[in-house]
């Protein structure tokens, strides 16, 4: 199958959407010209097209926040681009992770939904690891590999129990406990569930 084109419009940009590649989550929207395409895909770290500044820029230039490319996809028409990135750090000049953290009803930090929650386990199973033990019931998980796999095969045959004899919710909430203490235990091998989600994706081909 041939390449897409890219549509640019009368100004000679298109719009980019760049989204964790792990998380899914939509960190940003800017704008990128043929240059900063082609600058992206050569080095392997995305570009934009300053329409303020007229300049070309690299995303994390300044903060050290750049985004590292995984694969750039283009929309059926071919007039707007998602690029799929590992990001180094906060994609907002503000320090946010995601330049969405605003509700536009009022402003307020947007809900969390259930697609950002695994992203979001990850990170704060990092955070803890620098913890002390005593104070931090994942940091004792990760510093004790038995007592982790024991705690995985314990929420296991309650999430089991759950399904044979009850309700909907109870079975979510069992459920939320495996994987939390799945996603601990992977942890403390430096393996994470995006790397699971990885086998899965590669064994639908």
């Amino acid at each position: 199958m041939n390449a897409p084109e890219v549509l640019f419009d009368a100004e000679g940009l298109v719009p980019c959407v760049a989204q964790d590649a792990r998380s899914g989550e939509v960190l940003m929207l800017a704008w990128m010209n043929s240059e900063a395409l082609e600058r992206t895909m050569e080095t392997g770290e995305v570009h934009f097209f300053s329409r303020s500044r007229e300049t070309l820029w690299r995303k994390g230039e300044s903060s050290g926040n750049v985004l590292s490319l995984v694969e750039i996809r283009v929309d059926c028409d071919g007039d707007a681009l998602i690029a799929l990135v590992d990001p180094a750090g906060p994609a907002c000049h503000t320090g946010e992770r995601t330049c969405f953290h605003r509700r536009l009803q009022d402003g307020d930090t947007p809900n969390p939904v259930p697609a950002e929650a695994l992203g979001a386990l990850a990170r704060v199973i990092r955070e803890r690891a620098l913890a002390d033990p005593a104070d931090s019931y994942t940091a004792r998980l990760l510093a004790d590999r038995d007592l982790a796999a024991a705690k995985v095969a314990e929420e296991a045959a309650e999430t089991i129990e759950a399904v044979r004899d009850e309700s909907d919710e109870r079975v979510a909430e069992e459920a939320a406990d495996l994987l939390y203490h799945l996603a601990v235990l992977m942890a403390g091998r430096e393996v994470g569930l995006d790397q699971a989600l990885e086998v899965l994706n590669d064994r639908r081909g």
